[in-house]
């Protein structure tokens, strides 16, 4: 393993055992970004720490991080080594007392997706990914399921604070119910797609925010999945960042649930 990897896994583990021990020891605050999404003093502290261990360890690395520096701009511009860090992915459910969260750490170099790392310190699994190297959960290779069959497939997806946009999704998930075998909501998007790294899913989609998948993403593709989208791209990005209608699925299933998203759509009058 690179010592990229080796720093990104111990500060994984270490900002896991903060945000378990502020649950457990310390009384959560919560507030509410944009008057509907929850970010806890937990989400603040872990975000802290792990931005500081990168800036020592690495000072002239930039840092993507959805607590603190959210607005840093368009990843495609960004040419130096990148840090994308969602400090707690979950916090819905971490707030809640669910044992379903994660830490999650892509760094990105040459404009490329180099390691992820996503750490549930509650289950302590362990998931990661070097580009090239095949994607990992606690030191065990992991690989995407071998499910052909779309109706025996299971789906992950998961919806917005902003509930004015559900009206689109809703004849997605009518379409997922109806030709799938059943459909998950587990509340953490980088768990969702580490799950389907290792076959305990066969499909995802939702639209996001880059810190929510860029870890996991690469965790994915390195186990075999295919990543897109079920949308046309705008010209000139990157699709790798763009993260509205994202779709990641075993092989096998990837076109077909990438149709069924999309004859929702049109059936629907979503261009």
């Amino acid at each position: 393993m690179s010592d990229i990897l080796l720093f990104t896994q111990a500060l994984a583990r270490d900002a896991g055992k903060l945000i378990v021990d502020e649950r457990a020891n310390a009384a959560l605050t919560h507030e509410y970004k944009n008057g509907d999404e929850l970010v806890t003093n937990a989400d603040i502290k872990a975000d802290q720490f792990i931005c500081a261990a990168i800036a020592q360890q690495f000072p002239d690395h930039q840092i993507l991080s959805e607590e603190s520096s959210p607005d840093l701009g368009a990843v495609q511009e960004i040419t130096s080594p990148l840090w994308i860090i969602d400090p707690i992915d979950g916090t819905v459910n971490y707030a809640h007392g669910h044992n379903h969260s994660a830490i999650s750490i892509a760094y990105v170099d040459g404009a490329q997706t180099k390691v992820g790392v996503v750490y549930n310190p509650f289950s302590e699994e362990l998931f990661y990914a070097e580009s090239g190297k095949g994607a990992f959960l606690n030191h065990k290779a992991i690989s995407v399921s071998s499910e052909t069959d779309l109706r025996r497939s299971l789906i992950a997806t998961g919806f917005p604070y902003d509930k004015s946009t559900l009206a689109p999704m809703i004849p997605r998930l009518h379409a997922v119910l109806a030709n799938c075998a059943d459909i998950r909501r587990i509340g953490s998007a980088a768990l969702d797609i580490c799950f389907l790294a290792m076959g305990r899913l066969e499909g995802y989609y939702e639209s996001l925010s880059i810190w929510d998948f860029a870890a996991a993403r690469l965790i994915a593709l390195e186990a075999g999945a295919d990543c897109g989208h079920f949308s046309e791209l705008p010209p000139g990005i990157d699709p790798q960042f763009y993260d509205r209608d994202i779709l990641i699925a075993n092989p096998a299933i990837y076109p077909l649930l990438r149709a069924l998203l999309q004859e929702a759509d049109n059936a629907s009058g979503i261009d």
